[in-house]
């Protein structure tokens, strides 16, 4: 699975919206929704916060591991 599939995997998971998510990290729902799609990605400081909100790995994030 990739970045875009797990994010929004779990971010659905967690009931937040991209609006939220986007908050928290300090970025916008178009941000997000990039990010989810593919056409973009976060930097490492995003995926840190990432990973510490929803409680995974980085690579678990990057599709690296299951």
């Amino acid at each position: 699975m990739e970045f875009k599939d797990r994010l929004k995997e779990l971010r659905i998971e967690s009931g937040i919206s991209q609006q939220e998510l986007g908050k928290i990290l300090l970025a916008t729902k178009m941000c997000v929704s990039h990010w989810e799609k593919g056409h973009s990605e976060p930097s490492i400081s995003q995926l840190i916060t990432l990973s510490n909100y929803f409680g995974v790995t980085i690579d678990y994030l990057v599709g690296k591991d299951n």
